[in-house]
Formats: C-alpha cells, structure tokens, sequence
C-alpha cells in the first residue's frame, strides 16, 4: 500500500499555492490601480497577463531543464507557477472585459480578444526560449 498522497492533499504544497497566490494578487491589483487605460481599453489586464504567460513559459522550461517535479522544483512551480502566475493572471476579467467592449465597441473586443491570446502564446514562447538559451548558455543540468 503507498503512502504517497497527491499534492492537493499535502497541506505545505498547499500553503506554497495559497503564498504565491496571495502575492501573485497583489502584484495583478497593484498594477489596475497604478497603469493607464488609455481610451478605457483593459491596458493593465493585457500586461499582467503577458507577464504572468512570460514568466510561466520561462518557469517551467527551466525547471523541467532540470529534472523531475519532485522536492524544491515541485515547491517552486507550485509557489510561483500555480501560486503567483495563476493569482497574478486574470482571465475571468479578461472575459468580463471582452464581454464589455463586444457590447459598446465589437471590434474593439474582438481585438482585445485576439491581441491577448495570440500576443499570450508569444510571450510564453518568449519565456520558454529565454529560459533555454539561459539554460544552454549556462550548462546547467539537472
């Protein structure tokens, strides 16, 4: 019989989600407080998303440069990858906010939609390759 449980079930795996979350949420009301939304479009929802895919993208292309999800490796995609990027991203608002411009300006949402996706999958792509040309040109391994 194992004694290993899933990783929802481990309360300090947990408290890493919870920690990053919590800073990760901070971080995403920070900057809708503090940067622009020039002709009310949702400018500070796009950003946190971009970075949040930037930094997820780079996050999980190194660790898994270094081997296993077990140990601090586990510990550091749940806290940063789950926990801050999952609480640092926001797409219900970005749903919310699509909905809005559909409504009032439809080509202005249709763009946002489009512009936040296909500008989302760019940068994580950025992250995967800035985190392998790291890796490479460090020689790290696992």
């Amino acid at each position: 019989m194992s004694t290993h449980h899933p990783s929802h079930r481990q309360p300090a795996l947990v408290g890493w989600v919870v920690l990053g979350g919590a800073a990760g949420t901070a971080v995403r009301l920070a900057a809708e407080a503090q940067l622009p939304r020039p002709a009310d479009l949702p400018l500070p929802t796009l950003l946190v998303n971009l970075a949040g895919a930037l930094v997820l993208g780079a996050l999980l292309e190194g660790l898994a440069r270094r081997g296993a999800d077990a140990g601090r490796r586990r510990g550091v995609r749940l806290l940063v990858g789950t926990g801050f990027c999952g609480g640092l991203t926001t797409y219900s608002t970005l749903a919310v906010e699509v909905d809005l411009l559909l409504a009032g300006r439809p080509l202005a949402g249709v763009g946002y939609a489009l512009v936040t996706v296909l500008l989302g999958l760019a940068a994580a792509a950025a992250g995967v390759a800035a985190a392998a040309a790291w890796s490479r040109s460090t020689g790290a391994r696992p």
